[in-house]
């Protein structure tokens, strides 16, 4: 089975790939006019900087996790057996699910990256009343479910590194633009929805004096 749940864990990492940035994209170009990819790595050393490098090498680390398990290179054993890897398989579909239908609601507010210069609507019902960015909370859930399909050293890398980016890109570039852009109505959103699960990670408000 070893070689087999690299071969699906690929085949679910490639299609999620395909799904999330190209199929999105041409969505988003054909009605909007624009693919929604902001791309600029800002300058070296910044925030934005390093949300896009460590997103790069999570991605590619993300490809060489089952091919690594294919191959029979850096392979781990976890305790649990076939019950570890259904469990690995149902989120990593449940992640790819949430991360597919968090990007359907977004509709035209949908970007890969930060423009602080763009101005798009906020968005706060479907998946976002539960959580503020259910697009990453999927990626994490479905990065954690394919390294316990095809557990590697090349995809528990993967993963470590992926959260890092998410941290990093959701902290110190996206809240930051979004409490600029929209202001009270982000901080009171904020106070009420969790980060990534829901509850958990709430802005409160400091009470005016």
């Amino acid at each position: 089975m070893t070689a087999l749940n690299g071969w699906i864990a690929l085949a679910l990492y490639l299609i999620g790939l395909g799904l999330a940035f190209g199929f999105r994209a041409v969505v988003h170009l054909r009605r909007n006019g624009d693919t929604g990819f902001r791309l600029k790595a800002g300058a070296a050393g910044s925030a934005q900087w390093w949300g896009k490098l460590l997103f790069a090498v999570a991605l590619l680390l993300g490809l060489a996790g089952p091919v690594t398990q294919i191959v029979g290179i850096g392979r781990l054993t976890i305790p649990g057996g076939t019950i570890v890897e259904g469990i690995g398989l149902v989120l990593a579909l449940l992640g790819m699910r949430t991360l597919l239908r968090a990007q359907r609601e977004m509709g035209a507010s949908w970007r890969v990256g930060v423009d602080p210069e763009e101005h798009t609507e906020m968005v706060t019902d479907g998946t976002f009343a539960m959580v503020r960015n259910p697009v990453f909370s999927g990626m994490a859930v479905s990065s954690v479910g394919l390294f316990l399909l095809a557990p590697t050293i090349a995809s528990l890398t993967a993963t470590v590194v992926l959260l890092a980016a998410i941290q990093v890109q959701v902290r110190a570039v996206e809240e930051p633009y979004l409490r600029a852009a929209h202001g009270d109505a982000y901080r009171d959103y904020a106070a009420r929805v969790g980060r990534f699960v829901p509850r958990m990670g709430r802005t409160f408000r400091q009470p005016p004096r």
